[in-house]
């Protein structure tokens, strides 16, 4: 049987973005395409496209370069099949989506691509960065309420943030950390108080305001929220499995011991995470002062 162009072109390793969106477009071609791929809609895609996104960002966290290509490769392919349903559907295609961003992208910068001075600090970039995108909301008709726009999807830590952002553009912020710690101890208080004489749906919104603050106390810290639970998240993952070897060389497992011995074990965990901190500090400062 003789090749189509459709199947040299899949099967072109330098096909590139054109091999890319064939491949997508024969997956979820109704007569022959993959019969799983057919039956996907915006919504069931969605969760693997946020997947995708928290899968790059944790390469990047554990600087492990060489997976990053695939990674960055699975999250471009959300993209594409994004715009293959909405051309499916007669709403637009990917050529849409490349000219939306590449427009947004020329708009936003006039300090590189039109008549404005590059001479502006990054402070400076943002604020106009955020000037424009509000002109631009108030273009496309959403109105100018400040905390339009801010995507329902982004993980709640990080929304937090960016609505607590928007609001201090406006004036509404706490002037310095002393005031968020000071309104952390009151959440935290009010959360006591629920916990002890209310419901559960009292509890639930209590806790909800102290995550909140705590979001703001990382702003306030030029902390990134997300950033630093997943490294806590790493550090507990890392010191637990540090637990279950200890437990295995005796053997036993986590579910045959009691936490006083887990206890005792995290406790060593942690002294051996800052021993290990501190070698590495050492070893650095010795490599600076060999240089100086």
């Amino acid at each position: 049987m003789a090749l189509t162009d459709s199947d040299r072109l899949v099967h072109d390793p330098m096909g590139g973005m054109p091999r890319l969106l064939e491949i997508m477009a024969r997956l979820r071609d109704p007569a022959t395409g993959c019969p799983w791929d057919i039956e996907q809609s915006f919504a069931s895609i969605a969760p693997y496209t946020l997947e995708e996104a928290h899968e790059v960002a944790d390469v990047i966290e554990r600087q492990a370069w060489a997976e990053l290509p695939g990674e960055l490769g699975d999250l471009l392919f959300q993209v594409v099949y994004h715009a293959q349903m909405a051309q499916d559907a007669g709403l637009f295609g990917f050529d849409t989506v490349v000219r939306a961003i590449a427009d947004k992208m020329v708009a936003r910068h006039p300090h590189v691509f039109g008549e404005e001075s590059r001479d502006k600090t990054a402070q400076q970039q943002t604020a106009d960065w955020e000037r424009i995108k509000a002109a631009e909301r108030g273009a496309n008709g959403s109105g100018a309420r400040v905390l339009d726009g801010v995507a329902m999807g982004l993980p709640a830590l990080t929304r937090a943030v960016k609505l607590q952002n928007r609001a201090a553009r406006v004036g509404f912020d706490w002037p310095s950390t002393d005031e968020v710690l000071a309104k952390l101890r009151e959440e935290m208080a009010e959360l006591v108080e629920a916990r002890e004489h209310h419901g559960a749906a009292q509890v639930f919104e209590e806790f909800g305001d102290l995550l909140f603050v705590m979001a703001n106390l990382a702003r306030h810290m030029k902390l990134d929220p997300e950033a630093a639970l997943r490294a806590a998240n790493a550090k507990f993952t890392r010191r637990f499995g540090r637990i279950e070897d200890w437990l295995a060389e005796a053997g036993k497992a986590p579910s045959g011991s009691d936490l006083a011995e887990m206890d005792a074990l995290w406790n060593r965990a942690k002294a051996e995470d800052k021993a290990r901190q501190a070698a590495v500090s050492g070893a650095a400062g010795g490599a600076s002062g060999g240089d100086i």
